[in-house]
């Protein structure tokens, strides 16, 4: 556009179009932040697609709340440069063999927040505050 008459320069058959102006250099095109609360909901709902995994939702301090497995376990984030140090607390579904059901959720939790915000997982705590019996029948105590 000619920026002193304010008008575009012709175009027709015999006039190529501009060329692309080229992008800026990686180091030259500013910087993208992602707040710790972000990074936490990410974490939450990665957790949420897991199986045999819930949350405590609801409720005010504590009065009120229900085990849920629809709703998104809660998380924590705290940021140190480019390290994400996350904490879950989750509800999990019993009989379950603990330790492989929360490596895998480790796992999968630390893959998808890495993968989606580009920051490294250092610390991934995981707290299972309560526990959904498979069976609501009571054993018989023997």
């Amino acid at each position: 556009m000619d920026t002193a008459l304010g008008t575009a320069p012709p175009q027709g058959p015999g006039t190529a179009p501009a060329p692309a102006p080229t992008p800026a250099p990686p180091q030259d095109r500013g910087v993208t932040s992602v707040p710790a609360q972000v990074v936490a909901r990410i974490a939450e709902q990665v957790a949420s697609e897991a199986a045999l995994v819930g949350s405590g939702a609801g409720g005010v301090l504590g009065v009120g709340a229900r085990r849920d497995f629809d709703s998104r376990p809660s998380a924590r984030c705290e940021l140190y440069g480019r390290t994400a140090v996350l904490s879950l607390d989750v509800g999990v579904e019993f009989p379950t063999p603990l330790a492989p059901a929360l490596a895998a959720l480790r796992d999968r939790v630390r893959e998808r927040v890495q993968h989606l915000t580009g920051l490294e997982v250092g610390r991934l705590e995981v707290s299972i505050s309560w526990l959904r019996p498979t069976s609501t029948a009571r054993r018989a105590l023997r």
